[in-house]
């Protein structure tokens, strides 16, 4: 990795030292690298995402991650990055079960604040992955994104030879009935293609698979799940959203595994 940590002082490789927040984390954050004052997710949305996940809503997902991810670690170590992890359940799963050194990586400060306080295990970073990653080369066998954006050159850098990016984007029927009753319309769609158009050229597609989770919900749970995706803002999905009561919603992703091309 670029950072080496002492005690409550990290350092990068060109001598600049960046002090920890009493919570653990690292904010590497320069004013060049955002657009706002508090750019990222903001805390109603990561306080909200942390309340689906303490609820069980996503465990489904980690698991299933595990699974695939459980036959390539033996092989290959075990050293993860999550690439716009937010507040860090999906991580927090993955590095207990499969014994994994971990780091999580997001934009916004609230989500790593969370996430450091409640994993203190884990390297929990601030910075915008879209410029760069803070790690060096081939630090990582397996990296994440999870409903997140992709800079697939940096993806390519920071993972070892033959390494796997697990690239998670909602299925063309997440939170269809919510999407209905909310905004009016329940529009399908496929991400597939767009990610392994994304990545085709530094990674080969080795699986692409569905996981899919349907349950009833509160509607105290729905709510937070439209603060946590920004769905319901406007006046006359306002309007609907009090009219709302308990409801079955399909949770649906689609996940795909790719792996490091070998330079020629």
């Amino acid at each position: 990795m670029i950072l080496e940590c002492d005690g409550r002082v990290c350092r990068c490789g060109k001598g600049h030292s960046f002090d920890r927040a009493r919570s653990g984390y690292v904010n590497l954050l320069q004013p060049q690298d955002s657009r706002s004052r508090t750019p990222g997710d903001p805390v109603e949305a990561v306080r909200a995402r942390r309340r689906l996940a303490d609820e069980g809503l996503g465990s489904e997902l980690s698991d299933h991650l595990a699974d695939l991810l459980e036959p390539i670690i033996q092989d290959s170590g075990c050293t993860i990055l999550d690439v716009g992890c937010g507040e860090g359940s999906h991580l927090t799963r993955l590095s207990a079960r499969l014994g994994c050194d971990a780091a999580g990586l997001d934009l916004s400060v609230p989500a790593i604040d969370l996430a450091a306080r409640r994993s203190p295990e884990v390297m929990w970073v601030v910075a915008n992955a879209d410029r760069f990653l803070p790690f060096s080369d081939g630090s990582f066998e397996v990296l994440l994104s999870i409903t997140s954006r992709r800079n697939a050159s940096e993806f390519s850098r920071v993972l070892a030879p033959g390494g796997r990016a697990i690239v998670v984007v909602p299925g063309p029927s997440d939170l269809i009935e919510l999407r209905e009753a909310v905004l009016g319309e329940g529009i399908t769609r496929s991400r597939v293609e767009g990610v392994v158009e994304d990545l085709g050229a530094g990674f080969d597609l080795e699986q692409s698979v569905r996981s899919v989770q349907r349950q009833m919900l509160s509607r105290e749970t729905l709510v937070d799940i439209l603060r946590a995706t920004y769905r319901g803002a406007r006046r006359r999905q306002l309007e609907r959203i009090e009219s709302l009561g308990d409801m079955p919603v399909t949770f649906e992703s689609d996940v795909l595994m790719f792996r490091k091309k070998v330079a020629r």
